[in-house]
């Protein structure tokens, strides 16, 4: 029979988890500290600790190295109401087999006990890993749907697997994206983000793989490309969805590979990265309709992650605010708020269709535009008021002009590379980019007369054709798309 050592300080949650081990056929020996726990393990004694987090004389965290030193093979799992992806990072990095957020259900404590003891024993563990207390936590709340997020970062921690990041726009998929980085084997290296969405499509290659001089026109000099950039490090794929087909083939081949050539270029680079991807798209959908490939999306789908909407984590809505407000007040110098409980009521029931990036707007207005310390009901009722969320077909027709609509484009494709600059010849490329679909409709109009597309367009017929070939359009007569 083999004999549990139960570490809480909390008599109730010993007298349970003590009974429920019991009939699942275990022994079990109690105890209120880690110093008690500590001279069991250091006599021999035991199959399997479970051991709380905060004791009233060690941290339990800190008891794990010590336990892992002496015996490696012993099985730990980490019990706390401390639910933060901090504590679930530190108990995985420091040996723990497992970590479950308080409250937790009875049968789930037993099958994780049950999987503990039927595994190969382990081995020693890097005594060093996570000694940094005091990082700031890159993702905020405790609901029930944090702690599964926290658990699977958790495990995914020291591994180099792709994984594949799905929620709405606001959810924080960057934020996860950068945390796997930033506690992470690859923490050393650099992060680099890109985003899918905001890069033209003809340019998508040299930004991802970089190109070569001459490689076409406007390339004046060598570009790094961005898997070059993240060499050693994390690259993450945001809005992935809006990859276009043939860049997606290009993706496949590297991620089966692990190796690619810059374009224009011959000598053949290794992709040393960790792939992370994200969307807020269906991508079965996509699939289905023919916009995604299928052998791509099961290469990036390796482990999959949803981010819940902040609707259904409204519990974790206080806590965000505190935290917002707190920034607002250290980091932007604003005047230091607190909401009534009617007001915090109100906000939870509220649907956030921009998830948690239009409450952290919503913080950030209340802290600038409102005099009083005390937030009201009213306040907030007035602020949601003014919230009327635009459908996209309305934004479609909201009157922005082609140029304005062209200029909002290159903004965001600008504003992604942050403070670097894109790569060179983006005029050549941009013309391209604008040409491409401007002849396919024009020829689409015509029936694929090319006489009468040239007429339509304005440009001699051998100019056309010369730009057909050149863009790779395919013409197909009397047929009107």
């Amino acid at each position: 029979m083999a004999t549990i050592l139960l570490a809480d300080d909390d008599r109730s949650i010993r007298t349970v988890l003590s009974q429920a081990l019991t009939r699942a056929g275990y022994q079990v020996r109690t105890t209120g500290t880690a110093s008690t726990l500590w001279s069991w393990v250091a006599d021999g004694q035991g199959d399997l600790v479970i051991t709380d987090v905060v004791m009233p004389d060690e941290n339990g965290l800190d008891l794990i190295p010590r336990i892992k030193k002496i015996r490696p093979d012993l099985r730990i799992v980490v019990m706390s109401a401390q639910n933060t992806l901090l504590t679930a990072v530190k108990a995985t990095e420091r040996g723990a087999f497992e970590y479950l957020p308080k409250p937790f259900d009875l049968t789930e404590v037993v099958n994780v006990v049950r999987r503990a003891l039927s595994l190969p024993k382990g081995g020693p563990i890097d005594e060093t890993a996570g000694d940094d207390d005091d990082e700031r936590l890159p993702l905020i709340g405790r609901s029930q749907a944090m702690q599964e997020i926290y658990r699977t970062l958790a495990r995914l921690m020291n591994t180099d697997l792709t994984v594949m990041i799905n929620g709405e726009s606001g959810t924080g998929k960057e934020l996860v994206a950068r945390a796997l980085h930033d506690y992470g084997k690859r923490r050393n290296g650099t992060f680099v983000a890109v985003n899918m969405a905001a890069i033209p499509r003809e340019l998508i290659e040299s930004e991802l793989f970089g190109h070569e001089k001459g490689a076409f026109t406007g390339a004046h000099s060598r570009a790094v490309g961005r898997f070059e950039q993240a060499d050693g490090g994390t690259l993450f794929l945001d809005e992935i969805g809006d990859m276009p087909l043939e860049a997606q083939t290009r993706l496949l081949r590297v991620l089966q590979e692990s190796e690619y050539t810059s374009v224009g270029g011959r000598q053949t680079m290794r992709a040393n990265v960790r792939i992370i991807a994200a969307t807020h798209r269906d991508l079965r959908q996509l699939i289905q309709q023919g916009l995604f490939r299928e052998d791509l999306y099961y290469r990036l789908n390796v482990v999959p992650i949803r981010l819940p909407p902040l609707r259904e984590r409204a519990e974790d809505i206080p806590e965000l605010l505190r935290h917002f407000l707190t920034l607002a007040t250290e980091g932007e110098g604003l005047p230091p708020k607190v909401l009534e409980t009617a007001a915090m009521d109100r906000l939870k029931k509220y649907r956030w269709p921009g998830n948690v990036r239009e409450l952290e707007n919503l913080v950030r207005r209340l802290a600038a535009l409102y005099s009083q310390e005390v937030i009201g009901l009213d306040v907030i009722e007035a602020e949601l008021a003014t919230v009327t969320p635009v459908s996209s077909a309305e934004a479609d027709d909201s009157g922005e002009g082609l140029s304005q609509k062209v200029e909002r484009h290159l903004r965001h494709y600008f504003d992604a590379h942050g403070e670097s600059l894109p790569p060179a010849g983006i005029h050549e490329r941009i013309l391209r980019e604008v040409e491409r679909p401007l002849i396919t409709l024009c020829l689409e109009a015509t029936r694929g007369n090319q006489i009468k597309a040239a007429q339509l367009l304005g440009v001699n017929r051998n100019t056309l054709r010369k730009k057909i070939r050149d863009l790779d359009i395919q013409v197909v007569r009397g047929l009107k798309g």
